[in-house]
């Protein structure tokens, strides 16, 4: 099935299964942002050990989080669900004193229609904690969006302000201030709160905080903006349930991105912006070493993390031609002038715009890949190893999700993985020509 929402892009949609890691890995990231977290993961032995393979490294060091092992007994329920889970985060709260606990809804809690959201206010009041329900359950279509069901939670917790409507005049007069949402590292939110602050823009919050009690608050009217491509859910309840305003834009990965997040946000505030030029052209200068090994190089994206199609427009930028661009689900709305900018970016750079393919069939796409042969294939763990069996170089689309890839400065990064494997199979090639070359002299 076709589709276009632009004269030249057009959107093809299969029916391929959701080829991606579940949704509760998001754990993974959300316990180390969230200081002050608890998470407690309620499912199968399954999950469990997912949880453990996904996190094994992290187990050492005592991480906030633990699995709620659901049983026959649960699943006939011959058990009392409300004691169960009060006994567990009676546990939580004696061991870890957290500020707020998690509960993270499965597949299995879906299906056995477990009433998470009306055992936890009564459950919040006895033990006298917060205790937020995400279902961020195998359901979904990316990993990625265990942390949009995850902040779509936190945003109904955040405090509102005056409840008095803003007359015109005294919204004149509100200061410059903006919500960003989205979890980054510490070092990745300064970066970018620094660069907005000189262009005298004040970040108000960021969704989520470092701690639970340090959330935001949001009132009517504010202004609210994403980092990532996968956090339409967020972007939804920011603007249907506390009213905000969501400024649409391309978001902050690569230097031209980067540069236009920043520019779309100073027109809102009739800012006019002072050196982003200077700034994306001196980025592109010291990422000019990298860019050479990959210009002219041909990528193909299998579609995992919903971070595609930014990926892909600052690659192309690069010089690189982008075959397809697989991408699990694609909320149009959202990511529009993400879309938009990859359009001005095929034709900035006077070429073809790649396919889109919404859910896609890895079969399908393997036999494209086989035709095309490009230089580099972004995939999923599950395909990497046969694909390299095949002899064609790929990078797994989960090292995007973790590495620092957002703001100016961290597009080296990007640059970093996506050459890596170009750079170590031409390594591997130089030293086997040496060793031939070797024994050819000594015979």
């Amino acid at each position: 099935m076709q589709t276009s929402i632009h004269n030249n892009t057009t959107f093809e949609c299969e029916t391929g299964n959701y080829h991606t890691f579940c949704p509760i890995s998001c754990v993974s990231w959300l316990y180390q942002k969230i200081e002050d977290s608890f998470f407690l993961v309620i499912g199968t032995k399954t999950c469990g050990y997912f949880l453990q393979n996904a996190m094994g490294v992290m187990i050492f060091a005592e991480p906030r989080y633990a699995m709620a092992e659901l049983e026959e007994g649960d699943i006939s329920a011959q058990l009392n669900d409300y004691e169960e889970l009060k006994r567990l985060c009676l546990q939580i709260k004696k061991d870890r004193q957290p500020g707020v606990i998690f509960w993270i809804g499965t597949c299995t809690t879906e299906i056995i229609k477990m009433d998470l959201e009306g055992i936890a206010p009564k459950l919040e009041a006895d033990i006298n904690i917060p205790i937020i329900v995400a279902r961020a359950n195998g359901l979904d279509y990316a990993f990625t969006q265990g942390e949009d069901t995850v902040l779509a939670a936190m945003a109904h917790r955040c405090p509102t302000g005056n409840s008095k409507q803003l007359t015109a005049e005294t919204d004149s007069t509100k200061p410059n201030q903006l919500i960003i949402f989205g979890s980054l590292p510490d070092p990745v939110v300064k970066q970018l709160s620094y660069e907005l602050k000189k262009q005298n823009i004040n970040v108000k919050g960021w969704l989520p905080s470092a701690r639970y009690s340090e959330l935001p608050t949001i009132e009517a009217g504010d202004y609210v903006i994403g980092v990532n491509p996968f956090l339409s859910r967020t972007a939804t309840t920011l603007m249907r349930r506390k009213k905000t305003k969501l400024i649409s834009a391309p978001f902050p990965i690569g230097p031209d991105g980067t540069h236009a997040w920043i520019n779309k946000i100073c027109s809102i505030f009739n800012i006019i912006p002072e050196g982003l030029n200077e700034r994306e052209n001196k980025i592109w200068e010291s990422l000019e070493e990298y860019i050479q090994l990959i210009r002219g190089k041909s990528v193909f994206f299998m579609g995992d993390n919903l971070l595609e199609i930014s990926l892909a427009r600052f690659l192309i930028k690069c010089g690189m031609i982008v075959y397809e661009i697989g991408i699990p689900y694609m909320d149009k709305r959202y990511q529009k002038a993400e879309l938009e900018l990859l359009v001005k970016t095929c034709n900035d750079m006077n070429i073809k715009m790649p396919k889109i393919v919404e859910k896609p069939d890895n079969y399908n796409q393997l036999d494209r890949i086989k035709d095309l042969q490009p230089d580099l294939v972004i995939t999923g763990m599950a395909h990497a190893n046969p694909l390299e069996a095949r002899g064609i170089n790929t990078k797994w689309s989960v090292e995007f999700t973790f590495a620092q890839i957002h703001g100016f400065t961290n597009s080296k990064d990007i640059l970093e993985l996506i050459t890596r494997p170009l750079r170590r199979n031409d390594g591997l090639k130089h030293i086997s020509n040496n060793i031939y070359i070797t024994h050819d002299a000594k015979n």
